[in-house]
């Protein structure tokens, strides 16, 4: 089963910029998906974006388009959040996931391991 372990949380203020890192180890990553998802404080884990097994194609929530930035570097086995414009709602744990799948209307299938998660707090 692969690890991944996330990287690149902290505190930054309101329209800054952050980097997440997810770094796999014990398998290639290289035929996964890879989704992030975040869960705030009191609420239910939330499915972010998802990035597929060679990186041409993405998915993003509503609430994150246009500010966020999924990518990977298979060579690496490594994948990336780029996150613009940061808000206090974006203000949660992040969580990287190898997944089966995905699909253009938000749904995600196929968990096959998750990491730990890096908490990311954005004050106004």
């Amino acid at each position: 089963q692969v690890q991944l372990v996330e990287s690149g949380g902290g505190l930054v203020q309101s329209g800054e910029s952050l980097r997440l890192s997810c770094v796999a180890s014990g398998r290639t990553i290289s035929s996964h998906a890879m989704g992030w998802f975040r869960q705030a404080p009191g609420k239910e884990r939330e499915f972010v974006t998802a990035i597929n097994w060679s990186g041409d194609n993405t998915y993003y929530a509503d609430s994150v388009k246009g500010r966020f930035t999924n990518s990977r570097d298979n060579a690496k086995n490594t994948v990336y959040l780029q996150m613009n414009s940061l808000k206090p709602a974006d203000t949660a744990v992040y969580y990287c996931a190898a997944i089966m799948g995905y699909t253009d209307t938000g749904d995600y299938y196929g968990v096959q391991s998750w990491g730990k998660g890096t908490l990311v707090t954005v004050s106004s």
